[in-house]
This record gives C-alpha cells, sequence and structure tokens, in this order.
C-alpha cells in the first residue's frame, strides 16, 4: 500500500529526534554545506556541478572566483578546497609543490587560487564546499 503525502507550508520551530532530544531547525540547519562546486580550470573554466553556485569567474591563470546565488551572512564563514594542481584528471599531485587555497571572501563569492611548483596553473580538478549562515 503506498501513501501520498502533499504539504503546501511546513513550519517546524523545533525538532525532536528519535531519542528525544530537541533542536531547532537552525541548529541543525547549521552544520550543513551552504554551496559547493566541482569545476574545471583547464581550456575553458566551467562547472560540472555545483550547489548555490551561479557562475564562476575565470581571472587568469589558476585564480577562480565562485558566485554565489545566495548570500552568505558575512565574510567569516569557512570551507575547503581540493584542486590536483594538474591539467589532466590525474591525482598524483600531493607534494609540498602543489597547493591551493582560498582568496577573498565577499558574502557574494570566494576566490580560490591553485599552484604547481611556485607557479599558477588551471587546474582539471577543483572542488569547493563552504559552510556557515546564510544571509
Amino acid at each position: 500500500m503506498s501513501s501520498t503525502l502533499t504539504v503546501t507550508n511546513l513550519t517546524a520551530t523545533n525538532l525532536t529526534d528519535g531519542g528525544g532530544t530537541t533542536s531547532t531547525f537552525a541548529n541543525i540547519n547549521q552544520g550543513h554545506a551552504k554551496a559547493w562546486a566541482n569545476f574545471t580550470g583547464v581550456t575553458t573554466t566551467a562547472l560540472r556541478d555545483s550547489f548555490n553556485v551561479s557562475s564562476l569567474t575565470d581571472n587568469g591563470t589558476g585564480n577562480t572566483t565562485v558566485n554565489l546565488s545566495s548570500n552568505m551572512g558575512n565574510t567569516n564563514y569557512t570551507g575547503s578546497w581540493f584542486t590536483n594542481a594538474a591539467t589532466t584528471t590525474i591525482t598524483a599531485n600531493f607534494g609540498n609543490n602543489y597547493c591551493g587555497g582560498f582568496g577573498d571572501r565577499a558574502v557574494s563569492s570566494y576566490g580560490v587560487f591553485a599552484y604547481a611548483t611556485s607557479s599558477p596553473v588551471d587546474a582539471e580538478l577543483n572542488d569547493t564546499i563552504i559552510f556557515g549562515d546564510l544571509a
């Protein structure tokens, strides 16, 4: 037997788990990613898949701005970024000579940079994720 549940509006002030612990929706939502992106920087900087990301801006070799669809509440958010720092799909570049990092953070965007040895590089594999409060 199957059932259909249709909800027009759902408001939850407190949510209770099976163990009887009550949390507000804000507390539960706090630990969820607010944006993520999987993109290539080789030839044409382009999104492969994303959440809460409207577009990418190619600022030059190894320098990309990730533009958000919904603004963050402030610039004190945190995140993580992976880059293989190579123009191919290999993932062998895990030495100290290959790195990436975050650049400027705004409520509507953030920058990421990829380096191979001491030079910027357009990387094939780029994965980034952001946590914090939405505006």
